[in-house]
């Protein structure tokens, strides 16, 4: 039977809590004890870390603090699109190999910390869920304590240990998991994962570069490189490379493998959209970070490449003058805003991000997938881009 297209979430109402998960994505990650399941394999995996700093140096008791406090936090996006994937591929819940599949999604939230660990030291970001990020927080214990030396030097430097840790911690979730599969199907997951850390860490430093590159001069341009480092920084990891990993899981073959490219990239691109979109105009009381802190941060997104294209020469030099500036107060944070939305950029984002869910949904349908893996994934798929948060 084919694949309906994706089916609407049930809207979510307002939430006034620090990045609170809206209450459709929590209902589809809470379907089948996904999160119950993952939070169990993250809170073994934390524990022995915890464990294994404490062997090594009392001092070393602050990183597996802020490591369980960051794993905490999120939706289970990625764990869940991997346990529906490999549902939607044959994947059988009261089979021996529910609990691998479950410690595969803990290992895509261990390594998620990695990159935003890593992430918020590049972006120099204050905030990560309504708290202070690793640097910030070990930088202001720094100062407290009244030790010598650089406090944000140390803040950074103790954050991308932090990083550090968690990637050595998903690959170790990642491999125990695996030690009971068939060789074939631990070789296939293994590729996936390894595929997902090489092209997030390209697109991390795609990012960077594009940083320091001239821009408003060639849309077109500016456009294909901010879609490439979507793809390639965000896209493939939050959605795309999670449902092959669970295609891989459930023994699907190489081809049915990447044959889950054509349904999730196109959601991991409009899942990071939507992520361009909050960071300018979400409620900071749901999102967790400040209003406007992509504006701050002048990060190049589609939205922005957008607004310069169709800006007028005055809005362009508002745009310019201001995008980048960590000083920008309220009022002009809301005069960008204004540009965003007169220029026609925030309307044309959004309909992008409709033509990339349609067109996954016809990819999906195309599918011939098992019930209800391939029903829920068009439900997470939909939940993923209308959140607030």
């Amino acid at each position: 039977m084919p694949t309906p297209p994706l089916p609407t979430s049930p809207e979510p109402p307002a939430s006034t809590t620090d990045a609170a998960p809206d209450p459709g994505v929590r209902a589809l990650v809470d379907r089948d004890d996904v999160r119950a399941g993952v939070d169990e394999a993250l809170r073994a995996a934390t524990a022995a870390l915890r464990d294994e700093l404490a062997a090594t140096h009392p001092d070393a008791e602050p990183l597996a603090r802020a490591t369980e406090e960051l794993v905490a936090g999120g939706k289970r996006l990625r764990a869940a699109f991997c346990y529906w994937s490999w549902r939607a591929h044959g994947g059988d819940p009261e089979g021996p190999h529910r609990d691998v599949v479950l410690r595969a999604g803990a290992a895509l939230e261990l390594f998620q910390a990695a990159a935003l660990f890593h992430d918020d030291v590049m972006d120099a970001s204050d905030t990560r869920r309504g708290r202070p990020t690793a640097h910030r927080a070990f930088a202001a214990r720094h100062r407290e304590l009244g030790w010598s030396g650089d406090a944000d030097r140390y803040g950074e430097n103790a954050a991308i240990l932090l990083g550090d840790l968690a990637l050595i911690g998903s690959h170790r979730e990642l491999g125990d998991a695996l030690d009971g599969v068939p060789a074939a199907v631990a070789t296939s997951a293994r590729g996936v994962f390894g595929r997902m850390q090489t092209e997030v860490t390209v697109g991390q430093y795609l990012d960077v570069h594009a940083q320091v590159l001239p821009w408003g001069v060639d849309p077109a341009s500016d456009e294909e490189r901010a879609r490439a480092v979507i793809r390639s920084k965000s896209a493939r990891y939050s959605v795309e490379h999670p449902i092959a990993l669970g295609a891989a899981l459930a023994g699907a073959d190489d081809a049915a493998v990447a044959a889950t490219s054509a349904f999730g990239l196109p959601v991991g691109e409009a899942f990071q959209l939507r992520d361009d979109v909050l960071g300018v105009f979400g409620d900071a009381r749901v999102t967790g970070k400040p209003a406007g802190d992509d504006l701050r941060e002048g990060k190049r997104t589609v939205l922005v490449v957008r607004a310069l294209a169709a800006a007028t020469p005055a809005q362009r030099d508002l745009l310019l003058a201001h995008l980048g500036d960590p000083g920008l107060d309220a009022a002009t944070v809301e005069e960008l805003r204004g540009v965003l939305v007169q220029t026609g950029a925030r309307d044309a984002v959004e309909t992008l991000i409709d033509e990339l869910i349609a067109r996954a949904s016809t990819a999906l349908a195309a599918a011939g997938l098992a019930e209800p893996g391939a029903t829920t994934l068009g439900l997470l798929a939909r939940a993923a881009v209308e959140r607030t948060a």
